[in-house]
């Protein structure tokens, strides 16, 4: 895994071979972060606050984290991979980066905190990754259950199958190969 661009930049982090995770592909990640500063967020300007659901290998969180987010909180229930992301957060020593072992679905649902982007990579496969956006946003009469902040972006990466385009908050779709991104906002 290699991060593109900022403070982090050209830093490979090796992934265990045994990993269950699918990173983004560079490719993929690349096409993300030029609509995101080219689009929606100066983040050296505006310093953002980010949530990195089902961070997996911490490839998304790793990029906002060298980007100038000035706090990263990366969810991954997996322990192995939080063991992994842990093992990362201390070797960089970066204050803003907090790798959490904890349920995304649980986290959304106990989390009072808002967050200026909000990255959701779950597995293609998962059963109810269609329920993410509604997890994200939290009931639709009330905004202060919202983990996005007002003006945020949160994007969720899936597969070809989903279309959320008839979701309240959906913004645009942009599709990289396999990886398909669908962005959101309150």
């Amino acid at each position: 895994m290699r991060i593109i661009r900022g403070k982090y930049k050209g830093r490979h982090f090796p992934t265990p071979s045994h990993f269950k995770a699918r990173p983004t592909t560079d490719f993929a990640k690349e096409g993300l972060f030029n609509i995101l500063e080219n689009n929606y967020i100066d983040f050296e300007g505006d310093e953002p606050t980010a949530l990195d659901l089902f961070a997996g290998t911490g490839s998304i969180s790793l990029e906002l984290l060298s980007r100038g987010c000035r706090r990263v909180v990366s969810v991954e229930k997996d322990f192995k991979h939080w063991q992994f992301l842990q093992r990362l957060s201390k070797d960089l020593k970066d204050p803003a980066w907090l790798p959490l072992h904890a349920d995304a679905f649980k986290f959304c649902q106990q989390s009072n905190e808002h967050y200026d982007i909000i990255f959701a990579d779950p597995p293609y496969a998962l059963e109810n990754l269609k329920d993410i956006p509604d997890a994200v946003f939290g009931r639709p009469d009330a905004s202060e259950d919202s983990l996005l902040a007002p003006g945020g972006l949160f994007i969720l990466e899936h597969g070809k199958d989903y279309d959320f385009s008839q979701h309240p908050y959906f913004l645009t779709h942009r599709n990289y190969g396999s990886v398909n991104f669908s962005f959101f906002s309150s």
